[in-house]
């Protein structure tokens, strides 16, 4: 039987809480204490909002583009009252009947107004904006958009309109038709011809017909018809001029020389359209060169329609069709994409009335003698908007056939860039075709001059942002960003911001709000750019979401809830709002809206400035609640730039589909704790009493220091303050203030009955506010945790010095060791250490395997020594020790016992 004895102690926490509620993840953005506004969903009420102040007080404007609907869209903005029995009662500011260009007809229904709302820098007042303000020209509608400039005292000060252009619409058309044999049926020609009639205004509009085939004919003059129904009925009821050939050449020489001349009715200084329609090859081909030359010196635009009736009738081979259509094409203009058009049969010219009818009504709007497309008939200006110090921008995505544009104020105009600024058409024949540029504007301010920024989401369908700068006339491309995901919308979105507040921008951040998750669901992601020294802008760090995990009707996997909206995600980076700083640590933050999230109800993330960018966690999340029917989409629009309640801090504005609220900041407190012991190291010859017995005892001093922040900024409307602090001789003022210089409070502690002091003790300390509802905060940088360990004294002695114990053991037992079934054995167990002391020894017993117990199974026992030894049944714990004996030789003893057998004792050797 061998006996081993060595020391262990365990880990031993004691916990102290003081004042302590439930730790909520938010920082002092107050999600309790806000104020809401409501309107109605379907007016898309709080697709805008922006914070204003005047010498009324303080307001809350919010966007409502579908005010109105469904009869009327023209939509308005609303302001509502802030601050003490307000009640939050907004009024509309019937802006759409103020907004208005004189000399036009104008179209309101639609104009959508309120969906782009800025307020100027200066507070001087604020721009809003109805993207689909239109007008007509003739019978055609042109979607230009239209702003309105509104004072601080809410006075519409003027409307701006930079695309308006004045209806062009006096035209002479003259139609020259095939009327030869192999046109068949004749009814779908002048089915065709009704039709695009009707499409002109016939009074600004002169219209011409004329027929040829061997031979040409005059069938209506120019000035023939000042009514529509007359001419109408005259253009059904012309007959199929009939012939063996077809004399394209002629007739387009006979046109220009006969039906473009006073006698016939042509106005002078008027611009002159020719449209041909033809089936076949012309029997005088050799002659057409010349007359085009001729037509072009003239400044006649062509139009040619091309029929493949009769050659599809004939079974023409491919050869003889491709050398018809580079004919007839040669008698358009260019660009040939947009003037040269080719039908299958006679009957399916009438397909082609509506967009052979918009090429011809965008001549309108340019004096030139050619024209491709739209130019901005359809710019849809103030798409987007951004006011600085350098003047306004306005994004017109529509422009030049919707690749977009970016309408720059100039001084007391607004310049609008030429088609090739964004956009070169031989070098992006395919990748620029449609890019909405213009989709979002910023600036940014650098040491070397003002930089201007414009997003281009479908740009090669992955979207784009151009950098550039603008001399007053010419823009100047600096720097192009591409987007990584198809259908992303990255550029969509755009923010640049001054984190360290110098007067310098630091960071753009770029929105891509439909990137895909790998769910195939529309998380949205933020790009992160940091401007460099260069003056280029450097990509830093992607910022997502929390990810939204989409649980629809048709989802595979386990789903416990069943999401009620489509699409899923979040389209984090809806929204990105540029706001001061919020938690008073110098550096301005950012806040991100996320309004698909949770099932379309919305949430917010608000990140916190560092140094020159910002940290790439969320100090904050802010989701909305509710049914997600009386409002959703919370983030759609965001604001924050000025202190609503007069407490000295930014307060943010957040608004979603259905209403918007105001949230309060709140004050940022410094709690700051320590905490010491006495004795600094237990002594266990140090005693007390305790409930009557003598233990060990220490006293624990908890300390804290409370600190708050403040900031004042003087002016903070103007970009120019009127004024000084003499501390600093800035605008803005930052203190940091003792509140409480110290308070302790001391408790005490005792240690349990198992002495184990191996390891030291650690007391942790987690302190927080008593009101975490009102009030200020703590500041989220700082811990509100404390752990501390207290030593013992033998354990300092055994770190530092490595302690000395000497262990010896002896034992006794009685001389017989088994007697009867019912008898127990007892063994006594002496140890001695003449050294240091050694905590926790434990003893282990083990007896050879002859020997055969009804009730243990085992061959050992380990105890620790002061706590007795129980028989039998044994409940122990296996340890080595790591401590160093300086005599090991007697702490093993092996001992003999004689066994006297008994009847009904059965031994097996």
């Amino acid at each position: 039987m061998h006996i081993l004895c060595d020391a262990y102690v365990v880990f031993f926490i004691v916990c102290f809480l003081i004042a302590l509620l439930p730790w909520l993840s938010c920082f002092n953005v107050d999600e309790k204490n806000k104020m809401s506004f409501s309107g109605p969903v379907e007016d898309l009420f709080g697709y805008t909002v922006q914070q204003f102040e005047n010498s009324e007080g303080k307001w809350v404007l919010i966007g409502s583009p579908l005010t109105g609907q469904p009869a009327k869209r023209t939509g308005d903005v609303y302001r509502c009252p802030v601050g003490q029995n307000k009640g939050g009662v907004c009024e509309k500011f019937l802006l759409p009947e103020s907004t208005t260009i004189p000399n036009i007809n104008e179209v309101k229904e639609n104009m959508t107004m309120g969906t782009t709302l800025v307020v100027n820098p200066d507070g001087s007042g604020f721009l809003a904006c109805g993207p689909q303000y239109g007008y007509m020209c003739g019978k055609q509608q042109y979607i230009t958009g239209i702003c309105s400039n509104v004072s601080s005292s809410f006075k519409v000060l003027n409307s701006i309109a930079p695309t308006v252009r004045e209806c062009k619409q006096d035209m002479d058309i003259v139609i020259v038709l095939d009327g030869s044999n192999s046109i068949y049926p004749w009814y779908p020609i002048t089915d065709f011809l009704v039709k695009f009639l009707e499409k002109i205004d016939i009074g600004p509009a002169q219209v011409g017909l004329m027929s040829y085939g061997d031979s040409v004919s005059h069938n209506v003059s120019l000035n023939q018809f000042n009514n529509k129904n007359d001419l109408l009925k005259e253009a059904a009821n012309i007959l199929q001029k009939t012939g063996l050939k077809t004399m394209t050449a002629l007739a387009i020489d006979t046109a220009r020389k006969e039906a473009f001349t006073a006698e016939r009715g042509a106005r002078q200084g008027v611009k002159k359209v020719m449209v041909v329609v033809t089936d076949g090859e012309s029997h005088d081909h050799y002659n057409l060169k010349k007359v085009i030359d001729q037509c072009e010196q003239d400044g006649i635009e062509r139009f040619a329609v091309a029929v493949l009736g009769d050659y599809n009738r004939k079974n023409k081979t491919s050869e003889e069709i491709n050398k018809f259509i580079v004919e007839i094409e040669s008698i358009a203009s260019e660009q040939k994409s947009d003037h040269f058009f080719n039908v299958s049969d006679e009957i399916a010219l009438v397909t082609i009335v509506d967009v052979l009818g918009s090429k011809i009504f965008a001549l309108e709007a340019t004096s030139e003698n050619h024209t491709s497309s739209f130019e901005m008939e359809m710019s849809q200006s103030g798409f987007s908007a951004h006011t600085s110090k350098a003047g306004v921008m306005l994004g017109a995505v529509g422009a030049f056939n919707w690749n977009g544009t970016v309408v720059m104020q100039s001084g007391q105009e607004f310049v609008v860039p030429k088609n090739n600024s964004f956009h070169i058409p031989e070098e992006q024949r395919y990748e620029g075709m449609a890019g909405y540029v213009g989709y979002d504007v910023q600036s940014a301010h650098t040491p070397h001059g003002v930089l201007y920024i414009t997003g281009a989401p479908r740009f090669n369908h992955s979207g784009q942002v151009t950098v550039y700068r603008f001399d007053g006339e010419n823009v100047t491309i600096i720097q192009k960003l591409k987007g990584e995901q198809i259908g992303s919308y990255f550029g969509s979105v755009l923010q640049t911001h001054d984190i360290d507040r110098d007067n310098y921008t630091d960071i753009l951040l770029v929105g891509a709000p439909m990137y895909m998750g790998p769910e195939r669901d529309e998380q949205g992601q933020v790009y992160i750019y940091k401007l460099n020294e260069s003056g280029l802008f450097e990509h830093e760090m992607t910022l997502k979401p929390v990810n939204q995990t989409c649980c629809m009707a048709h989802s595979q996997n386990n789903c416990k809830s069943v999401n009620k909206n489509e699409p899923c995600g979040a389209r984090f980076g809806t929204a990105i709002a540029a706001v001061p700083d919020l938690n008073l640590d110098g550096f301005n933050d950012i806040v991100i809206g996320s309004p698909l999230e949770n099932d379309h109800r919305g949430a917010v993330y608000i990140y916190h400035g560092s140094q020159k960018s910002i940290k790439e966690k969320y100090v904050q999340r802010i989701a909305a609640g509710g049914d997600g029917k009386s409002m959703k989409f919370f983030g759609q629009s965001i604001h924050g730039i000025m202190d609503l309640n007069d407490d000295g801090i930014i307060d943010v504005t957040i608004g979603g589909i259905g209403g918007a609220a105001l949230f309060w900041s709140r004050d940022v407190a410094e709690l700051l704790a320590n905490m010491t012991f006495d004795p600094s190291k237990i002594n266990l010859q140090q005693t007390c009493q305790v409930q009557g017995r003598t233990t060990v005892c220490v006293k624990t001093e908890v300390c804290f220091k409370y600190r708050i922040k403040y900031s004042l900024t003087l002016d903070s409307l103007r970009a120019i303050a009127r004024g000084r602090f003499n501390e600093t001789d800035s605008r803005r003022l930052q203190k940091n203030e003792s509140i409480v210089d110290s308070f302790c409070r001391e408790h005490t502690f005792y240690t349990s009955d198992r002495l184990d002091f191996r390891d030291p003790i650690m007391v942790t300390l987690e302190f927080g506010l008593v009101d975490e509802d009102s009030g200020p905060v703590l500041d989220g940088e700082l811990p509100t945790s404390l752990n501390k360990t207290v030593r013992s004294h033998a354990l300092f002695l055994y770190q530092s010095q490595r302690c000395k114990f000497t262990l010896s053991i002896s034992m006794y037992f009685c001389r017989l060791l088994i007697k009867s079934n019912q008898d127990k054995f007892y063994v006594n167990i002496d140890i001695h250490n003449s050294g240091d002391n050694a905590y926790n020894t434990k003893v282990t017993l083990s007896h050879t395997e002859n020997i055969n117990y009804v009730k243990v199974e085992v061959g050992f026992a380990i105890c620790n020594v002061g706590y007795r030894i129980l028989m039998y049944n044994y409940y122990f714990d296996c340890s080595d020790s790591e401590e160093l004996d300086t005599a090991l030789k007697d702490n093993f003893v092996s001992i003999v016992i004689p066994v006297q057998n008994e009847a009904n004792l059965r031994f097996t050797a």
